[in-house]
């Protein structure tokens, strides 16, 4: 009989020996086919045969072309309304109350126009004591050159001596010279009386009034505030590089600015009028005056008036018109802060190129870098849904723009500079 406890020992050995023979079965057929799967010709020509078998699924675009319009060159610039000039009015006369005031801040007011009355009660009592005085120096005058007159028919008789016919002619000349003394007192009383009225000195708005009934005010104390003929200009800063640009005569375009409703406020057309001579040394910017339309008694206190005195207002320097080289507005796609557009080839494959843009001409954007006119196709609708290297379909073809039509351009990103 076998012994049992020999061949329990027999078992354990016999069941590693199986599982070391599966474990060197596996490794070889691993090696052997991975031996295959590293061959470099194999690799090739599998890829290869994938590639054609198996093509990438194309997506239908429109495709259109990179257009060259006449832009406008505009240089924008910040400032601030100002009236042209700004007469102050005051008062002329001394120890008078006011009376009464005529005038109010926005009122229109004429050349010669009373805007306040001052109380000429002591006015009227000087002027006529100047005037009595007048009237009796007038009187001394006559009597001196009746005396004289008599005299000087006494010159040959000898009943007057020389001395005294002297005395008589200077006595003459002295009264003469009073009535003129008192002439003139009388002018300036009649003088204090028109100035107890307060007179526009040029037509205009008035924009500020510190005239009060009551007051008595000193002589040269500011009543009112007057823009005269209602100018009004922009005083645009402008830096020392730029100012080269700018000539008297240039137009401008205007509107206030820092609200979101100012951006749909039609601009104001104006005028380069003056180019400072001077440049600051602390800010480095020079002021360009630029008249705007006047204010009228129709417009300067109607709520659609644009733009008014002390207002911030932002403006845009016509420079001029240049050629640019523009795309549809669809055909840009933004990724990650950068812009691109799409190019196809004569295989409809399509290459990403990124670009810088300018300004926007209606529904066209400039292209200032990245792309030229040889690039003839661009991927227009569906252009965001492409990638490097997609391989398309074409679908109707974009309309081309005629480059003999003006375009308003604007400026699209913030940091775009005018070239």
């Amino acid at each position: 009989m076998q012994n049992p406890s020999g061949q329990s020992r027999k078992r354990p050995l016999f069941i590693l020996l199986a599982i070391a023979l599966a474990l060197a079965i596996a490794g070889g057929g691993y090696a052997y086919f991975s031996g295959k799967a590293l061959t470099p010709g194999a690799t090739a020509s599998t890829s290869k045969g994938a590639a054609a078998t198996t093509p990438r699924p194309a997506l239908t675009v429109t495709v259109a072309a990179p257009q060259t319009l006449r832009l406008p060159i505009r240089l924008t610039a910040n400032g601030t309304v100002a009236a042209w000039q700004e007469a102050v009015i005051g008062a002329e006369v001394n120890g008078l109350r006011l009376l009464e005031v005529r005038a109010n801040v926005g009122d229109w007011v004429q050349a010669g126009q009373v805007l306040a009355v001052f109380s000429a009660d002591s006015v009227n009592a000087d002027v006529a004591q100047a005037q009595a005085g007048v009237a009796e120096a007038q009187a001394n005058a006559a009597e001196a050159a009746a005396n004289a007159s008599r005299a000087r028919s006494l010159e040959g008789s000898g009943a007057l001596s020389t001395q005294q016919i002297n005395q008589f002619t200077t006595a003459e000349k002295t009264a003469q010279l009073r009535v003129q003394a008192a002439k003139a007192v009388l002018g300036a009383q009649q003088l204090r009386g028109r100035q107890a009225q307060v007179r526009a000195p040029d037509s205009g708005i008035v924009s500020s009034r510190l005239a009060t009934v009551g007051s008595v005010a000193a002589p040269g104390t500011e009543l009112f505030r007057l823009v005269r003929r209602g100018r009004i200009e922009w005083r645009a800063e402008v830096t020392s590089a730029e100012l080269g640009r700018i000539t008297p005569g240039m137009p401008v375009f205007v509107r206030s600015a820092g609200s979101a409703e100012s951006a749909k406020t039609p601009a104001i057309e104006g005028k380069v009028r003056l180019v400072a001579p001077t440049i600051d040394a602390q800010t480095r910017t020079a002021l360009v005056y630029v008249d705007l339309p006047s204010m009228t008694p129709a417009n300067s206190t109607s709520s659609g008036n644009a733009v008014r005195p002390g207002m911030f207002a932002q403006g845009e320097f016509e420079l001029g018109s240049v050629d640019a080289l523009t795309v549809p507005q669809q055909s840009l796609v933004v990724r990650d802060g950068f812009s691109y557009v799409y190019v196809l080839d004569a295989n409809n494959r399509v290459s990403q190129r990124q670009v810088q843009t300018g300004r926007r001409a209606g529904d066209r954007v400039e292209i200032t870098s990245g792309l030229s006119p040889a690039d003839s196709r661009i991927a227009s609708s569906g252009a965001g849904f492409l990638a490097e290297g997609d391989t398309v379909r074409i679908g109707v073809e974009s309309a081309p723009v005629s480059a003999s039509k003006p375009a308003t351009a604007q400026q699209i990103p913030a940091q775009a500079a005018i070239k």
